[in-house]
Order: structure tokens, then sequence, then C-alpha cells
């Protein structure tokens, strides 16, 4: 999407876990693929990016980040810590525990074989997690359980090969 100005923010009180159901984009029906959702938790945070846009394109914005996150997900304000040391409003996709496609809490080992056996229309679960991980270290951002599981699904992807 078109953006004004990108960089780096904390949200603070969350953590990033793969426990969402994905059965429209990473998976299907079937055979669901797993993507992440925030999860709230006292004394911590999750890095990301923060997008200001111009106000000619947020309507435009959303109805396509709308379909995206549509499984399950909604809208909900809060304040971005910027990596430049503003506070500001933004807003954020959280899937509650309580949506139709929330799978929860599992052993690692069993979501990293979910990752690695989904694909869905918008491809292969196992992208998504690699591309992720890849986007958190370009932000120089720490996440055990992302870089955790994504270690799992390649050794297991090299006891596939």
């Amino acid at each position: 999407f078109e953006f004004i100005e990108s960089q780096p923010a904390d949200l603070s009180g969350y953590k990033r876990r793969f426990w969402q159901g994905s059965h429209d984009h990473r998976g299907v029906p079937e055979q669901p693929g797993r993507v992440v959702t925030l999860i709230p938790q006292p004394d911590t945070h999750c890095t990301g990016k923060a997008y200001l846009i111009e106000a000619e394109v947020v309507q435009r914005t959303f109805e396509r980040l709308d379909h995206r996150e549509k499984n399950g997900y909604e809208r909900v304000h809060t304040t971005l810590d910027l990596h430049d040391g503003r506070a500001v409003e933004g807003l954020v996709y959280i899937a509650p525990r309580n949506n139709f496609a929330y799978l929860g809490e599992a052993p690692l080992p069993e979501v990293a074989q979910q990752i690695l056996h989904s694909v869905g229309p918008s491809g292969r679960n196992i992208d998504y997690l690699f591309e992720l991980a890849d986007a958190l270290r370009e932000l120089q951002a720490h996440d055990p359980h992302i870089f955790e599981l994504e270690s799992l699904v390649k050794a297991m992807q090299e006891q596939v090969n």
C-alpha cells in the first residue's frame, strides 16, 4: 500500500504468537495454516513497522487490509512507540481468542509441522514464517518464539529432504 513514511515501532503489552488459523491465505479449510496474532502479555512488547498514510488513501488501504485480515482479525486502536522517540496513535490488527479461526497454543513441534505442510491461495505457510523472521532481523527485533519456530521448521525441512 501507499505510505508517506514508515519506521520501526513497538507495541507494549503484547507478544507475537502463531496461534491464529489461516483458512483463506496460508492454508485451506481442510488444512489451515498458522499465522501470528498478538497476545496480551504485561512487561513485553512487539517490534514491527508503523506506516503513515495520506488521508486520501486511508479508506482504500483499509479495504485491502480488511480483506487480507478478514479471517478473525479486528482493528484495535492503540499507542505505538516509534523508534525515533515519539508515541503516536495507531491501529493494529489482532485476532482475539474468541474468533472462529483461533487455534490457540500448541506444542511448538506441532505448530511447526502444521506450518511446514500448509499451503493456501497466498502461498506456503513456511514462506510467511521465513519472511516474518527475515523482516524482524532487518528491524533488529528479538522475538524468541518466531526464531525458535523458524529453526524448528528448517530442521524439519532438512529431515524431509
